[in-house]
């Protein structure tokens, strides 16, 4: 296996388009590090390309899909790949992978269902009384990872944000390339119109048709049909509300990654390969 790369960065940035390119270029095999993509049937709102690539529906929309997970099937990918060109913008999966996963203690099922019950706001705000650090990192919102950091705490007595000192030493040899864009909004606002065009909303309807996990149901694109569908707003608000969602995610990766000091941020495919020391 040769020296892995990555191309991340924001949604609607067209960073999947240009990792094909690339890939076509040199060779490589394609892995994704997304964490919707995982799942069969969720194919419109995620924007899945139809050109293969690895970690892509490899489990059902029943099933919960995690970092941890994540880390297992890429190194096993990238094991199985000549030149392994992983493309997405889960930061989180891309750090628990670069600079290592923290073992906490195990989930409590009991205990996250009482948590998630509190909802995010008061989760919040008991994650700034305990541990102000992480609660700086975790957007408000975020209820998966509120719902984690006080998990730790209450079974531990210890802050999550001590136990993630680790990860300011990056473990993985890698390249990895950023993109992100001025005009990320219009992107959005075009893809949302294209993704309702192909059938979003029946693709949510199949979906509710079986057992679905609270992760897909809760991801943008597909929270605001499931509204939409239970009579919450109209066409025209579900619209309003993924672009804004969406562009809200945009940001919130954006910030992730220019956490990293060793993401270079890029334009097109040509200077990736520059860098790479390989021409068009």
């Amino acid at each position: 296996m040769t020296r892995p790369i990555f191309i991340v960065g924001q949604t609607a940035s067209g960073k999947h388009e240009v990792a094909e390119k690339v890939a076509d270029h040199l060779g490589a095999q394609l892995i994704s590090i997304d964490s919707m993509k995982v799942y069969r049937g969720m194919d419109i709102g995620t924007a899945k390309s139809e050109r293969p690539c690895r970690l892509v529906d490899i489990c059902d929309p029943s099933e919960s899909y995690n970092a941890g997970r994540f880390v297992r099937d890429a190194r096993a990918a990238m094991a199985e790949c000549a030149r392994p060109l992983f493309v997405g913008g889960t930061a989180l999966y891309y750090k628990a992978l670069a600079y290592g996963l923290f073992e906490g203690p195990p989930a409590d099922p009991a205990l996250r269902g009482e948590l998630t019950a509190l909802g995010a706001p008061r989760l919040h705000e008991e994650l700034r009384e305990v541990d102000p650090a992480a609660a700086a990192k975790i957007h408000p919102n975020d209820l998966k990872r509120l719902v984690r950091a006080v998990e730790v705490f209450r079974k531990t007595g210890e802050p999550i944000s001590s136990k993630h000192t680790h990860f300011g030493t990056r473990a993985l040899d890698a390249d990895v390339f950023g993109f992100r864009r001025e005009d990320v909004r219009d992107r959005i606002a075009a893809r949302t119109k294209r993704m309702l065009a192909a059938g979003l909303v029946d693709e949510v309807k199949r979906l509710l048709e079986k057992p679905w996990g609270r992760e897909g149901r809760r991801a943008v694109g597909y929270r605001e049909v499931i509204g939409r569908l239970e009579g919450e707003h109209d066409d025209a608000e579900m619209e309003r509300l993924i672009n804004r969602n969406t562009g809200r995610l945009a940001r919130h990766q954006l910030m992730w990654f220019k956490r990293m000091p060793e993401v270079r941020w890029v334009r097109d495919a040509d200077e990736i390969l520059a860098v790479l020391g390989t021409g068009t």
